[in-house]
């Protein structure tokens, strides 16, 4: 049998029928920690999940990693990339490639009546993955692209509809700078909404065949490539793979291939992203520190309570670690009781966020309508881990003052 353990719970059966003046406040060191473990799952999973989604809409108008003419620019007149390449059918067999896509695109303006709005008209074909756009799919429904008739319809934002005043099934005239100038008129069939106002203003997704008669370019020639990859962790990884692959590759005439991933066009974007850990960072170190001096404080409580059971056992023989396991199994408990509620909390909180959408957000300043929530199982066990190994830390100090209790006076203690 172990002593240690026995007297545990005979003293914690002791403290659930009442008999223990320190129960009130060994709650509190509970709810302290309770509330602190929330406090970080609930933050982990905002920030967490803020950077998801921003991240998925920004990779949703531009993929995870473009393959374009070295010779383009930022100017939306690109160079044109021949419209098969036999890399590209060696990069769609990479593991962790989703889908490849061919796109075009080219720079015009809108006019409308009184209103004129500036935008890029970006061409697709068949390949495209349309699962983004659909998802934020408010009206109307996307086009079909085929391989021998040109398709009049577009999609574009709700923002860029109503700064036009147009709805789905109307019809409107761009025109592009070039020459000799050119204009175009293209029919709304669907319209979408991401809240990321920034592209959501530039882009109208269009049939890649208007763009490459507008650039009179032959034999399917694209402004380039999009990758499309399943896991962001590895996009660094696929980066330089797919790099490896085209980076050697001359073009007819002479020129070569830039591969370029999201993080690298958007770094205001991620780098202002990466700044969110920082916070979560403070967040979780504050609520440890929280955490662990509710568990000091508590630990301090039960050894002036048992002071008179630390005399006596010391009487009998048993020398300060078994002693110090005592209260430390102890606290170990109550950290176990207030890790346990924590996880119920803050998980409960998670939930009702992410299904009901309690709090919501301005899409003009944080590109969002609701506080997003990103629930995943390895944080919840490193939180949770790490909240019972720092807690573990701190208790190893207050259970020092054990030793120096004398048997003679403690027993006298009250």
């Amino acid at each position: 049998m172990n002593t240690e353990l026995f007297i545990v719970r005979r003293m914690i059966g002791s403290r659930r029928e009442g008999r223990s003046f320190s129960r009130s406040i060994l709650g509190i060191a509970i709810f302290g920690i309770a509330l602190s473990l929330a406090v970080m799952i609930v933050a982990v999973a905002i920030i967490t999940g803020f950077k998801k989604e921003i991240s998925a809409k920004v990779t949703g108008f531009s993929a995870h990693i473009q393959i374009q003419n070295m010779d383009s620019n930022l100017s939306y007149e690109t160079a044109p990339v021949p419209g098969k390449l036999e890399s590209i059918a060696q990069i769609r067999e990479i593991k962790g490639i989703k889908n490849v896509q061919a796109f075009a695109i080219k720079a015009g303006i809108i006019k409308t009546g009184e209103e004129i709005h500036g935008a890029v008209l970006k061409g697709i074909d068949q390949s495209y993955d349309w699962s983004f756009i659909e998802k934020h799919l408010t009206e109307g429904e996307i086009f079909t692209v085929s391989d021998t008739v040109r398709s009049n319809s577009v999609v574009l934002s709700s923002s860029t509809a109503r700064l036009l005043k147009l709805g789905v099934g109307e019809r409107f005239t761009m025109y592009f700078i070039q020459d000799p100038p050119r204009a175009r008129t293209f029919t709304i069939s669907g319209i979408f909404n991401t809240s990321l106002e920034q592209f959501d203003q530039l882009y109208i997704f269009a049939d890649i065949k208007q763009v490459q008669r507008l650039n009179d370019w032959r034999n399917g020639e694209v402004s380039g490539y999009e990758v499309l990859i399943d896991k962001m962790d590895d996009l660094p990884e696929l980066t330089g793979t797919v790099r490896e692959q085209v980076g050697f590759e001359f073009l007819a005439d002479g020129s070569r291939l830039r591969v370029e991933n999201i993080r690298e066009k958007n770094t205001q974007i991620f780098d202002w992203l990466n700044l969110q850990d920082m916070n979560v960072i403070v967040l979780i170190i504050l609520m440890l520190v929280v955490a662990g001096f509710n568990m000091i404080s508590g630990l301090l409580i039960l050894i002036l309570e048992r002071t008179n059971m630390i005399g006596i056992l010391k009487a009998l023989g048993t020398d300060n670690v078994s002693i110090r396991k005592i209260f430390m199994y102890q606290s170990a408990y109550l950290t176990l009781v207030g890790l346990l509620w924590g996880n119920l909390f803050g998980v409960l909180i998670c939930l009702a966020q992410k299904y009901l959408g309690l709090i919501s957000l301005d899409p003009t300043s944080y590109y969002l309508d609701t506080v997003p929530i990103n629930l995943n199982l390895g944080h919840l066990l490193l939180l949770n881990a790490g909240t019972l190994l720092i807690t573990f830390l701190f208790l190893l100090i207050p259970s020092g003052i054990i030793a120096r209790i004398s048997p003679d006076k403690s027993i006298r203690f009250n």
